[in-house]
């Protein structure tokens, strides 16, 4: 973030910047999650305050890492509420932050945070459930 105040509002630049999207995505998102609701000043200026920007990491996190859809996020939102939400992105650091594995000498002491969307994540998941099959198949002819 930038060297103002936690507390201070931030403009949509600043949360654009900080959040590494792009201005109409976040202005997007609000139409889509009647949470998201910055001050509008004079012109139509909006002003994020700190839960909004929060909850704008966690549905990024969501979307984003996690491979959710609008409607899923919004789901999650109607079931859990925004606190929940809004801690997410703190939750996620534990993945995407570099580790060391004092046990393994080739690790490449890194773990990297990768985004995917919902049609690869299947792909991917059928992939798996067909290996593991395979897997199976080998194990009974041993």
């Amino acid at each position: 973030m930038s060297t103002k105040s936690p507390e201070a509002f931030r403009t949509i630049s600043e949360v654009s910047k900080d959040l590494s999207l792009p201005q109409h995505v976040l202005r997007f998102w609000e139409t889509k999650f009647i949470q998201i609701k910055p001050i509008k000043r004079g012109g139509g200026r909006r002003y994020y305050r700190p839960e909004d920007v929060r909850l704008l990491k966690g549905i990024k996190s969501l979307l984003y890492n996690d491979g959710y859809t609008i409607r899923g996020v919004q789901k999650v939102i109607k079931e859990n509420g925004t606190k929940q939400l809004m801690n997410i992105h703190l939750q996620n650091k534990a993945f995407t932050e570099t580790k060391k594995d004092t046990n393994d000498p080739f690790s490449q002491n890194k773990i990297s945070s990768h985004t995917m969307n919902e049609t690869k994540r299947k792909k991917l998941m059928n992939v798996l459930d067909d290996l593991v099959q395979l897997k199976q198949k080998l194990d009974v002819e041993k």
